[in-house]
């Protein structure tokens, strides 16, 4: 007994310790005396529930006092130093060649262990069902012995409906032959990397998931299964769809803008005097279109309303007191942001140079509507008028202003442009259809 690693320990008749071995003495924390101690030798004891409990209340004690053997029973150890040590007892009577009873042996054995592993096993439980990833297990048959709540949640069958059930229920036909190379991989040890494929749900949708498949070992290491990790990747999906789709319109009003540019440079090329007027002009305009740029950035790319646009193009030129601004919200498109930001540019550029805004007490009056037109199709009609502004009658421009109103923008929306040079002040009119100009409802609400 003295060898044995688990805690041995004798009593006599009265109840008094005869005998313990150091496996016994390591589990108490304490060494009790020899013919004194009672039944049992730890420094105290606890019920399960942690309330103490007398020495002569411990298993041992029992069967010694009923004269019977008594089934294998829980206790607490409580150390000189305050440690708790879970422990089963297994009392057993000895009797001499009478059968009369002359004592008793007891076998502590430890729980420390097995209660640290039902602990972890309880951690790892509560962590599968609480995973926002579906976590399911199989054995090496592949059939499923585990489902967790995001599985039910994730594929739409409930733990009866998929527990005892072929794996491949989740796989579309298609696909079959992944399940035979994961069971070859698990059968020799090894992790399955995470990869994306598709998976096929209790309703017969098809759904996006990662998946990450690792082996399930026995007590002796060998692999009896597979776990599963799945993991919906629809909405990542989706966003890379979005991306891609944002990247093509990006790439779509990228080009809009090099013609633009293009443009741009080869109009102020005739009408600038001097290469450094030239690179001035060249830089305001390039400028004029990164603020049209700012606003689609800032919205997303869903557009800009008619009077945002306005403000940004305007601040740099005239106070707000000289401006009048009236329109309905009408939330322009991002091809209507960008060429008519560059016609507010050239307005308020002329404006500021020859025009209204050169002259103290000059003012420009910007208003817009929409009203039905012809054949059913609703217009779009913007007006910008200069007021008490230098006369104007009778002049002519064909710099690069003029072929931006005139030519550019109202052809980009489909419309048309007109100028004219009146006594009172410089007037712009454009008309185009408000198809053209205004931003879709699917453009404008956000998902």
């Amino acid at each position: 007994m003295e060898a044995l690693p688990v805690a041995v320990y004798t009593i006599d008749r009265q109840g008094r310790i005869t005998f313990f071995n150091e496996a016994a003495a390591d589990l108490w924390g304490h060494r009790p005396v020899i013919g004194r101690d009672l039944w049992c030798g730890s420094w105290k004891l606890r019920h399960l529930d942690g309330r103490p409990m007398a020495h002569g209340e411990c298993p041992m004690a029992i069967s010694m006092l009923e004269g019977r053997d008594i089934p294998w029973d829980q206790a607490i150890a409580e150390r000189p130093d305050g440690e708790l040590i879970p422990f089963r007892a297994h009392p057993r009577l000895l009797r001499d060649e009478s059968g009369k009873i002359i004592g008793a042996i007891n076998t502590l054995l430890d729980l420390r262990t097995q209660t640290q592993a039902d602990e972890a096993r309880m951690r790892l439980a509560a962590i599968v069902e609480s995973s926002m990833d579906a976590i399911v297990s199989k054995d090496i048959n592949g059939i499923i012995t585990s489902w967790n709540d995001a599985a039910e949640h994730l594929f739409g069958y409930t733990p009866a409906e998929a527990i005892g059930q072929p794996v491949t229920m989740l796989i579309p036909l298609d696909r079959l032959g992944e399940e035979a190379s994961i069971i070859s991989r698990i059968r020799a040890g090894e992790r399955v990397p995470s990869y994306e494929t598709v998976r096929m749900r209790k309703s017969g949708s098809l759904v996006p998931v990662s998946l990450t498949i690792s082996p399930i070992r026995d007590g002796i290491g060998r692999i009896i299964g597979a776990s599963k990790i799945a993991r919906d990747i629809s909405s990542h999906k989706e966003s890379e769809g979005r991306i891609r789709l944002l990247m093509r319109e990006v790439n779509h009003r990228v080009k809009n803008q090099y013609s633009v540019i293009i443009s741009m440079i080869r109009e102020t090329s005739k009408s600038a005097g001097t290469p450094a007027a030239f690179l001035e002009q060249v830089r305001e305009r390039i400028t004029a279109l990164s603020q049209s740029h700012d606003l689609l950035v800032d919205a997303e790319w869903r557009g800009a309303t008619v009077g945002d646009l306005i403000q940004a193009q305007l601040k740099a030129f005239a106070e707000p007191d000289r401006l009048s601004v009236a329109g309905p919200a009408i939330t322009l498109q991002p091809n209507a942001v960008q060429y008519l930001g560059i016609a507010f540019h050239e307005l308020a550029t002329n404006s500021a140079k020859h025009g209204a805004l050169s002259r103290h007490g000059g003012r420009v009056e910007i208003e817009w509507s929409a009203t039905p037109g012809a054949n059913g199709t609703d217009i779009f009609r913007l007006i910008w008028r200069e007021l008490d502004g230098p006369s104007l009658g009778g002049t002519t421009h064909r710099g690069f202003g003029s072929v931006v109103l005139k030519r550019v923008a109202p052809q980009a929306l489909g419309g048309i442009g007109l100028m004219e040079f009146r006594e009172q002040g410089f007037v712009w009119t454009l008309e185009a259809p408000l198809r053209s100009v205004q931003a879709s409802l699917a453009d404008i609400v956000i998902d």
